[in-house]
C-alpha cells in the first residue's frame, strides 16, 4: 500500500500537469524576397530604417505577429535593393507598420449563446519611401507605396488560429506592397536603374 500512494500521487499530479499544457508552439515558414530579380539602383549606398514606433499596448497588436510588417518590409529592401552606383545614395524608410484590434459588437440575447460571432478585426497599414538622394542630399527620385487590409475573427478562434491569420496577413501586405514598389520603381525611378 505504500507503494502505491506515491504512484497515485505521481499520475495525479501528472495529469493535472497534462491540462495545463499550452498548445505546441507553431512554426511558419521563412519569408524570403530573394527569389524575385533584385532591383539595381545607381547609388554608392542604400540605408534601411523605419520611423515608426510601436506603442507595444492595446489596441496596437503588430508586435505580436510571427512576421511584423516593419520587419517583412525592412527584409524586402534588404533582399531585393541592390547599390550598384559611385555616388548618391537610397533611402528605403518604412513610415507605417500599424496593426490595430477592433472589438466587434456581440448579440446579446439567445442569438448571442447560439451563434459564433466575429468578434474581433484586425486593421492593418504598412507604408514605405524609397528616395534617391545625390550627394549633396538633394531629393532627385521618390516612390511611395502603402498596403491596407483587415480580416475578422471569430470568437472560438485559437491561439494558433489567430497567429496564422496574422501571418497570412502580413504576408498579403508585402506581396501588395511589392507590386506597388515594383510598378512605382520602373515608372520613377527609371533614371536610377542600372
Amino acid at each position: 500500500m505504500k507503494t502505491i500512494r506515491p504512484l497515485i500521487a505521481m499520475l495525479w499530479f501528472a495529469f493535472l500537469a497534462s491540462c495545463n499544457t499550452p498548445p505546441p508552439e507553431q512554426r511558419f515558414p521563412e519569408v524570403s524576397y530573394k527569389h524575385l530579380a533584385p532591383i539595381r539602383l545607381d547609388v554608392k549606398t542604400i540605408e534601411i530604417f523605419s520611423t515608426y514606433a510601436s506603442t507595444f499596448a492595446p489596441p496596437q497588436v503588430e508586435h505580436l505577429f510571427p512576421l511584423a510588417p516593419s520587419a517583412a518590409a525592412e527584409r524586402w529592401a534588404k533582399e531585393r535593393l541592390v547599390a550598384t552606383g559611385k555616388e548618391g545614395r537610397a533611402r528605403f524608410i518604412v513610415r507605417d507598420a500599424s496593426v490595430v484590434q477592433q472589438r466587434l459588437p456581440k448579440s446579446g440575447g439567445i442569438t448571442g449563446l447560439i451563434t459564433t460571432e466575429q468578434t474581433d478585426r484586425y486593421v492593418a497599414e504598412l507604408g514605405v519611401e524609397l528616395i534617391v538622394h545625390d550627394d549633396l542630399g538633394q531629393r532627385e527620385g521618390k516612390v511611395a507605396a502603402r498596403a491596407q487590409l483587415s480580416r475578422t475573427v471569430s470568437e472560438d478562434i485559437t491561439l494558433n488560429g489567430l497567429e496564422q491569420v496574422w501571418f497570412e496577413m502580413a504576408e498579403a501586405l508585402m506581396k501588395d506592397l511589392n507590386a506597388q514598389l515594383e510598378a512605382g520603381v520602373a515608372s520613377y525611378l527609371k533614371p536610377f536603374l542600372k
